[in-house]
């Protein structure tokens, strides 16, 4: 478990998953009489329901519901997450959200940044336990279908063959050229496969995923040189958190790169890469606008990993 702070925005909990009961089904069908239980629609984008904040600068409250207010046909789904502090049982369920006053219906990338340690930590398990389940209903092997095993932390086909959840590691990394103050320099790149919005151009940092047989450090090193034609060095770990969009990993780094270097993009990967100042993210960061070749600087949204390290960056932590 972890106390939030000043890590990256998802990967904060306070939930004791509580593993070694998932194969207890005394105990789990005990759990779900007085258990707390969040929905999720996938159906609508895995969104869940938190409050109406009655200030704007009050935190949204992630709603959890009781086991009575899920249908017959949900419930009998449902997926174990852990214990909290009180004791308490949370499982998650993939349902149409109920209809509530004074809730409103949220995406985890709109909320996740601004959501307590605790409702963080069960809105990102529950999404990534959930799309692993609907990403997985048949045996890579055999073709039979699966259900759903040790109170969803499993599936199982009919001859036994048995799978986990899976979670893919990438590595994501803000290349900077070392320079103190307002003047140093960041790397980012536009990827090629975004939508493009009129006025607006969005850049972000470089990422990509971890190869077979490869660490995480020389994927960085891989990644940049193939999407930009930049070496780098001093590889740097910062920080983890869980993307389940549908199930990756991000570990995220920093590396040191020359600001003279050419950059030289992949066009299939990257549309365009170019240098940012100091001055410039903490401007856009801040809400102002800055000007890229005609257009507005758009940075990553406060819940991902990528904006993390950029404020990171920004803070002077290199």
């Amino acid at each position: 478990m972890t106390d939030g702070g000043s890590g990256p925005p998802l990967a904060r909990s306070t939930l004791d998953r509580a593993a070694h009961r998932r194969a207890d089904t005394d105990w789990l069908g005990l759990a779900w009489e007085r258990c707390r239980v969040l929905v999720l629609d996938s159906g609508n984008g895995g969104r869940a329901l938190v409050s109406v904040e009655p200030e704007p600068s009050e935190p949204p409250l992630l709603v959890l519901v009781g086991p009575e207010d899920v249908p017959d046909t949900a419930a009998a789904r449902a997926m174990f997450l852990g214990v909290e502090s009180d004791g308490v049982p949370v499982f998650v369920v993939d349902a149409p959200l109920p209809v509530l006053s004074d809730t409103r219906a949220v995406h985890l990338l709109e909320v996740g940044h601004l959501l307590a340690d605790r409702d963080a930590g069960l809105f990102t398990t529950g999404l990534a336990l959930l799309n692993w389940h609907r990403g997985h209903p048949y045996s890579p092997r055999t073709g039979q279908a699966t259900a759903i095993d040790e109170a969803g932390w499993s599936r199982v086909a009919p001859a036994g063959e048995r799978m986990w959840p899976r979670t893919d590691p990438a590595m994501i990394v803000l290349v900077h050229d070392g320079g103190p103050g307002r003047a140093g320099r960041c790397l980012l790149g536009n990827n090629a496969s975004w939508p493009r919005v009129p006025g607006e151009l969005r850049f972000s940092c470089l990422a990509g995923y971890v190869e077979p047989g490869e660490s995480a450090e020389a994927a960085v090193v891989r990644e940049v040189r193939e999407e930009v034609d930049v070496p780098v060095t001093n590889v740097t770990y910062v920080g983890s958190q869980a993307w389940p969009f549908p199930s990756l990993l991000m570990l995220g780094f920093q590396a040191l790169a020359d600001s003279r270097s050419p950059v030289r993009v992949d066009p299939a990967e990257i549309a365009s890469a170019r240098w940012f100042t100091r001055a410039e993210i903490g401007a856009a960061l801040a809400g102002r606008i800055v000007d890229v070749d005609g257009e507005r600087l758009v940075l990553p949204p406060p819940s991902s990993i990528a904006s993390f390290l950029l404020r990171h960056w920004l803070d002077g932590h290199c």
